[in-house]
């Protein structure tokens, strides 16, 4: 009698619109990103919850200071995929003609190593002999609206790297013009240009953010004159965002269409990663065991952390929500005082004097705490506290820090070396159930994450009866998996009172597992390049130098789709205008310093308002009906 027969493609679709019309759906997967300078950290981000990590190949990454061998990021991968977790590698630099076969050899070595795939920004790549390995547009490409979303997508990426800049509703807006996932940054350091569009660097240093050698300009201390030439402010980082963090935004941006969510630091050591990673890790944890199946992991295994995470005692200038519910009620989103971390309010200076600090506590501070203050002429001092004695602070060095001053802990001593010891292991529940056969014993294993299981056997003749009862002694030795990244979950013990010697489990044990392991592994399947559509448009024809074509790769990749004038980069040829525009911000400093020209208080600053460190000078236009700030390079 025949039970089961296949579908028709009519029954398929019903049933698929049935379940879409009930709400049943498959769960959305929801991935946690994780930055990852060396292969240790990239480690320490997977053991701490990280569902993929993105980490730099030796040569071509936006982060320069952040490169690593092609066998480091192997190690990665393998570590990764045990549990279904991905690695994708950042070659998110613009390339130049001499460097095109370069950059195709890395990234065939890059396909062999095993990562899952590339975040690029230069569309010459895609003109090159490559593996066909999917592909994700980096935050450099500059995705500000759904138009350009839809054109990458159809030209042949998987993943769009988001601004950081839009806010949820535009966010929500893109997710309605595209089918792929799209990945938006949720926590650290901020960009106050839209990435990829930055060009201060490259015309005040020479260095270009767009080949991974910013200079980081907007850190400087600024002067602010007004159009008066009077000298309004001196000596403010007036272009220094504060970090990104939008725990509390998390579930929103889920309603909204992100499906990755990005930790930004490429250059974070592993204390900072392990926190921040472990902070978000259990936030979404709870907002996906929350969701009735609307949302799930996108990686396997079970992390066991051993810590608190806290955000604010890892590196941050303090943090701000940025654009993601519009520019009104965000509060501040610059850190004018200080480029540096400023670390968490500790208490308030009494007095002080060359012997010792005394001080009013509000939290408890340990030796070898990084302490900071900023004194009467708004200078950021920090000293290391050596001891502390019932309010008595004394530091490592010299300083007189002024009565009343709010002293700040920016390195915490205690928390740091909780962090550097072992914080977290990361591991995968098994289901076994032991049963009897004709001529032996089977142990069935199944992983129910990955979904895959196996079987192992072995012969025995008649095994003699047990006096006692068996389950937990079988139980525990099948449980010792000690070294893998396996634990024990369910057990189902179906063998009866017979006696087992503890050295057939454990054989049973190990080539159940070696079998599951081939399994999951001869399951895995690397997802494929999308195809690209020859039909599709960028939008406009003319491509200026902010499109930042630097090979003829790229120049032939925008003429196959339709662009007619192709400006090169500037890195490949400097523009003629006298005063260019390097920077274009959403980020108002009007609006940061309670002067913007839609309200009264606009009339503060007489414009034009400009920019001054040094020899260097930005004139700022500000653009009103888009809500924008352009910064323009005056010689």
């Amino acid at each position: 009698m025949r039970l089961f027969r296949a579908l028709s493609v009519s029954e398929l679709c019903f049933f698929s619109n049935l379940a879409k019309k009930y709400g049943m759906s498959r769960p959305r997967k929801i991935e946690l990103l994780a930055p990852a300078r060396n292969a240790g950290v990239a480690i320490d981000a997977l053991n701490h919850g990280a569902d993929a990590v993105y980490i730099g190949p030796e040569s071509f990454g936006a982060r320069a200071a952040a490169g690593n061998s092609v066998d480091d990021i192997a190690r990665v991968a393998d570590y990764a995929h045990r549990f279904d977790a991905r690695v994708y590698a950042t070659v998110n630099t613009i390339v130049y003609d001499s460097e095109l076969m370069a950059v195709e050899r890395l990234i065939h070595r890059l396909y062999r190593a095993g990562i899952d795939a590339l975040i690029v920004q230069d569309m010459g790549l895609l003109r090159l002999d490559i593996p066909p390995i999917e592909l994700h547009a980096s935050t450099q490409c500059d995705i500000r609206t759904p138009e350009k979303a839809i054109f990458l997508q159809n030209a042949g990426f998987s993943q769009l790297v988001l601004p950081r800049e839009l806010t949820l509703e535009e966010v929500a807006r893109v997710r309605d013009a595209v089918s792929v996932p799209l990945e938006v940054f949720v926590h650290g350091a901020l960009c106050v240009c839209y990435s990829g569009d930055c060009q201060a660097s490259l015309f005040t240093t020479g260095r270009s953010a767009n080949r991974g050698e910013c200079s980081q300009v907007c850190r400087l201390p600024f002067d602010l004159a007004d159009g008066t030439g009077v000298v309004r402010i001196r000596g403010k980082h007036l272009l220094s965002l504060r970090d990104l963090n939008l725990s509390a935004q998390l579930s929103e941006l889920l309603q909204a269409g992100a499906s990755s969510l990005k930790i930004e630091g490429r250059l974070k050591d592993s204390l900072y990663v392990k926190n921040v990673v472990a902070y978000y890790r259990g936030l979404l944890d709870n907002i996906i065991d929350n969701s009735n199946g609307k949302y799930a992991r996108s990686s396997a295994g079970k992390c066991h952390t051993v810590f608190t995470p806290d955000p604010y005692r890892s590196f941050n200038r303090g943090f701000t929500t940025y654009f993601a519910k519009g520019s009104s009620g965000a509060g501040a989103m610059a850190c004018i005082d200080t480029p540096k971390c400023t670390g968490q309010p500790v208490g308030k200076v009494l007095r002080a004097d060359r012997r010792f600090i005394a001080a009013r506590l509000d939290a408890e501070l340990h030796n070898g705490d990084g302490l900071c203050f900023f004194d009467g002429d708004g200078r950021f001092t920090g000293f290391r506290l050596n001891r502390v004695e019932a309010g008595r602070l004394f530091p490592a060095t010299m300083v007189e820090p002024p009565v009343g001053a709010v002293l700040y802990r920016n390195s915490d001593k205690a928390f740091d070396d909780e962090l550097a010891r072992d914080t977290s292991t990361r591991t995968i529940p098994l289901d076994f159930i032991l049963r009897p056969l004709a001529w032996g014993v089977a142990l069935d294993v199944a992983d129910v994450q990955r979904g895959v299981s196996a079987t192992a056997t072995i012969e025995t003749d008649n095994l003699p009866v047990s006096r006692s009862p068996q389950t937990e002694t079988r139980r525990n030795i099948l449980g010792r998996m000690g070294g893998s990244c396996y634990e024990l979950n369910n057990f189902k013990d179906n063998l009866g009172n017979v006696f087992l010697a503890a050295s057939q489990l454990a054989s049973l044990r190990r080539k159940a597992v070696e079998a599951l392991e081939v399994a999951a592994q001869s399951s895995r399947r690397r997802p494929l390049r999308r195809a690209e559509q020859p039909d599709a448009a960028p939008g406009h024809k003319n491509m200026t130098r902010h499109a930042n074509i630097a090979n003829a790769a790229a120049r032939q990749f925008y003429a196959d789709h339709g662009a007619v004038n192709i400006e090169p980069a500037a890195e490949v040829k400097k523009p003629l205008e006298k005063a260019p525009v390097v920077m274009t911000t959403r980020y108002c400093l009007r609006r940061e310093l309670g002067a913007c020209l839609r309200t009264p208080q606009g009339r503060r600053y007489k414009a034009p308002l400009w920019l001054v460190h040094g020899s260097r000078r930005f004139m700022l236009d500000f653009d009103c009906k888009e809500c924008r700030m352009h910064v323009i390079a005056v010689k």
